[in-house]
């Protein structure tokens, strides 16, 4: 695609503003009251995923036929971006359903599993992505879980960790071997029933940042399941998990989320401060004799981490629009995840700063933004694998 014809990164359509508004009335009449306590509990009140749901959120580009709202890639992200802006953990949770486990079901499911399972999940059922475990993090594909044919079904064995959503989840999408002696050609994906026997949760995770995402180990005891839970055909699941990673995750863990690896744009999940920074500065505060808001240090420490954010903000609705026109996407995604990752720390870091010695204690929100924006750098891809990705295919280009 030549650069005439590139799609403008953030003109937005009258739908889009909409949306944009839609999602920040939501965010702040529902999501902003429990903040708070979800952090302090580490747990996601339970109101909220029907609330996610009733609204849309969690089908947002399902076709209408699933009941989901057959929206755009773009329009996610600004669903994520605005929820992240009062919860990064709400925002998790839109994120991984929609971008991941809705997209790998909307393209390789068959008809039967779409109107099985993608009618549930795009309006009641929460999903989990389970590729990590404990040998296979940025190798995400060194799994162990293992799926052995037995007549006319699959059984499952093996372990996930580190799965997002694994507490409240009613679908699991599930990444197998069926024959370990393939490495990544023999990776097959299942998606299936959380709650059937064999399938255990284990506890959640007391985590640094959004901590009211559980974060679980999954095990898989004899797990029996029929053939028609395959997704695509069996060896598929590599080409199906990095599609999805490369695709879904233009958004921050942005990619709150890849093959742990190419893209996660919803770090837009990140520009948190972009509403709130002005009034993390305690700008009507004093110091000798004059506002806080008259030294030149502060204002150049502002403008800089504005224009900061507006250059990930960019960058990730640039790989959005990308994904959405069909032009190739995943250096562009990889791009945004680690610039916006790390700026979202930056960002953090001045705020609790800028407010001094209150800023470091738990009165204000702006020690829990900093806290949430830690993980940006390590999961969906961490910041050396998203490195080594833009190397890659930088030097193809010029190869």
């Amino acid at each position: 695609m030549s650069e005439s014809v590139r799609p403008a990164a953030t003109e937005w359509s009258d739908d889009e503003v909409m949306l944009r508004d839609m999602v920040k009335r939501f965010a702040a009449k529902e999501v902003a009251p429990l903040v708070s306590k979800m952090d302090k509990e580490g747990k996601m009140d339970g109101s909220m995923l029907k609330q996610l749901f009733e609204a849309g959120f969690m089908g947002v580009e399902v076709e209408d036929k699933y009941g989901g709202g057959e929206m755009s890639f773009t329009q996610t992200c600004i669903v994520v971006e605005e929820l992240s802006k009062v919860d990064a953990s709400v925002s998790l949770v839109v994120d991984i359903h929609n971008t991941l486990n809705n997209r790998v079901v909307e393209r390789w499911g068959t008809d039967s599993q779409k109107s099985k399972w993608l009618s549930q999940m795009a309006t009641t059922s929460l999903s989990s992505f389970c590729l990590s475990e404990a040998s296979s993090g940025s190798d995400a594909f060194a799994l162990k879980t293992t799926a052995k044919q037995q007549g006319d079904h699959y059984v499952l064995n093996g372990s996930k960790m580190w799965i997002s959503n694994a507490a409240e989840a009613d679908v699991f999408i599930l990444f197998a071997t069926v024959d370990e002696s393939l490495r990544h050609k023999g990776i097959t994906a299942f998606i299936l029933d959380a709650k059937q026997p064999g399938v255990h949760v284990g506890k959640k995770e007391d985590k640094l940042g959004i901590r009211a995402s559980s974060t679980c180990e999954v095990r898989f005891d004899d797990v029996k399941v029929a053939k028609d839970a395959v997704l695509g055909s069996p060896g598929e699941g590599y080409r199906i998990a990095i599609q999805a990673l490369n695709e879904g995750r233009i958004g921050a863990e942005a990619g709150m989320f890849l093959s742990m690896r190419d893209s996660q744009l919803l770090c837009s999940s990140f520009f948190s401060f972009s509403d709130q920074a002005s009034d993390s500065l305690c700008l009507h505060g004093e110091q000798f004799g004059k506002p806080i808001s008259e030294f030149q240090g502060l204002q150049f420490q502002v403008a800089e981490v504005c224009a900061e954010l507006e250059a990930a903000k960019v960058l990730v609705y640039n790989a959005a629009r990308l994904k959405d026109s069909g032009a190739p996407f995943v250096k562009e995604a990889a791009i945004a995840k680690l610039i916006s990752s790390k700026t979202s720390e930056k960002v953090a870091s001045k705020c609790v700063e800028w407010m001094g010695g209150v800023g470091f204690t738990t009165d204000y929100a702006v020690e829990k933004y900093f806290r949430d924006s830690k993980i940006g750098q390590i999961y969906e891809g961490t910041t050396n694998i998203h490195l080594q990705t833009i190397w890659k295919l930088i030097e193809k280009e010029y190869a």
